[in-house]
């Protein structure tokens, strides 16, 4: 009972094919399903100083699904004239730079192209600010938004004192910790609003400049660095992780190390990979992904249908806080019920209501583990069926599309989804076998 793909080739299938085609290229860097997602740097003039300003900086990440976890962010840029910062409350430059010209106070930093990083949590207080010391980690914006800003205050020295003469810096950078972000240039904007704490009053910046940074997956990495797997209960077919889909075995150009889980030596392998490599030694498999999503179709009810989402973690250098996973598929427009995970409707096309962020429950499962028996976290839902839409033929209970921590993951081909029984071939041979079966009994009885 085989079957063609050509005949089944409906334009849902065509566009998965497209889609699978096209799941990592260049154009990765505008995200469909977050259209306007960036992360915006504000500079705030709060102050004139003799030779310069002081500026509170914020970093506001406007992305609905990306976060930045630890070791955190770290904000470039190159000073337009011969600046240098005095000092700094709530973060630091990595360093200071030559400052032997200077033979009173000497500066914070004497770099033309500083690097400013967070401090760490549990800094003193007179060194913090407000949104400062979270050791570089940015929540999304759907996820927390009261954590997803960062602030730090700079002093700055030998700059203009007035708007006409302050020099704006350029060529920012923003690593989250790796490459991937890029910066556009700063532009001076309306001075910021201030509302007191009374909310009687208000004051603003006495000057104000914006850099937009927006992310790219073709820039910051290779290769991709998630895949999907899929299986039913109407079929008895696992479909893996597209081979190869994040590199090869032996290819450690193109995936880093892997590690066999049944190594004697795996502890000192995990141990001694160092703490500044943000390379991925993942779990020796034929996709070699860091992660994997698995979508499970599990139960078929008469007015609802249910399934159960696996995300493996294969990565040993890698723990995912605050992870989360965006789903397109069209029965989220009726997502009735889910267990052990948050969810949020997400909505870039206006009214279609066909894309949903999922993440874990604080304290609970919002922690993914490195490879290992613990790294895996798993929920199920619940649908119910809309007549209209619904069934179970041609691969439409799959996702179209699935991101893990804002990377567009590798889906199976489409022709390899598990498939329903043809049960047109199997009525088409009964009723030969009726005909057959009738013929035979009239060709006796004319003998008989």
């Amino acid at each position: 009972m085989g079957f063609s793909l050509l005949p089944k080739a409906t334009p849902c299938i065509l566009f998965l094919v497209l889609l699978y085609f096209t799941s990592f290229t260049s154009t990765d860097a505008y995200d469909p399903l977050d259209p306007n997602g960036n992360i915006t740097i504000k500079w705030d003039i709060i102050s004139w100083t003799p030779d310069g300003y002081v500026a509170v900086v914020t970093m506001n990440n406007f992305q609905q699904y990306r976060h930045i976890a630890s070791p955190g962010w770290s904000l470039g840029w190159t000073w337009a004239k011969k600046e240098v910062i005095w000092s700094m409350m709530g973060s630091q430059t990595t360093e200071q730079g030559d400052c032997s010209k200077f033979k009173g106070g000497i500066p914070h930093c004497c770099k033309k192209d500083p690097t400013v990083v967070d401090l760490l949590p549990g800094t003193p207080y007179n060194q913090q600010i407000a949104n400062c010391c979270k050791g570089g980690v940015l929540s999304s914006w759907v996820q927390d938004p009261t954590n997803a800003v960062s602030s730090f205050q700079v002093s700055v020295g030998r700059a203009g004192t007035t708007n006409k003469t302050v020099k704006v810096p350029k060529n920012f950078t923003l690593h989250a910790p790796g490459p991937g972000y890029t910066c556009g240039p700063a532009k001076i904007v309306r001075p910021t609003q201030f509302i007191q704490a009374d909310k009687r009053r208000v004051t603003q910046a006495l000057m104000t400049w914006n850099v937009t940074c927006t992310y790219s997956q073709f820039l910051a990495q290779k290769t991709p660095s998630c895949c999907v797997s899929l299986s039913s209960f109407y079929n008895d077919t696992i479909v893996p992780c597209p081979t190869c889909a994040c590199g090869c075995q032996g290819n450690s150009s193109q995936s880093g190390s892997c590690v066999n889980p049944n190594t004697p030596h795996l502890a000192s392998v995990v141990s001694g990979s160092g703490k500044n490599n943000f390379s991925p030694l993942v779990q020796c498999t034929s996709h070699m992904c860091p992660v994997r999503i698995h979508w499970h179709v599990k139960l078929n009810y008469k007015e609802y249908w249910r399934v159960k989402v696996t995300i493996t973690n294969f990565n040993y250098r890698m723990n995912y806080s605050e992870w989360n996973m965006v789903v397109q598929h069209p029965n989220f427009d009726n997502l009735t019920q889910l267990f052990s995970f948050n969810y949020k409707s997400l909505t870039p096309y206006g009214t279609i209501n066909d894309t949903a962020m999922l993440w874990g429950v604080k304290f609970y499962n919002d922690f993914l583990n490195q490879a290992g028996p613990n790294g895996n976290v798993q929920s199920e839902l619940l649908f119910r069926k809309d007549k209209a839409t619904f069934t179970f033929d041609k691969g439409w209970a799959f996702p179209r599309r699935i991101y893990f921590n804002g990377d567009n993951c590798v889906m199976p081909p489409p022709d390899a989804y598990p498939w329903l029984p043809n049960a047109g071939s199997r009525q088409e041979v009964s009723l030969f076998a009726l005909v057959i079966a009738s013929l035979v009994a009239l060709v006796f009885y004319a003998h008989a």
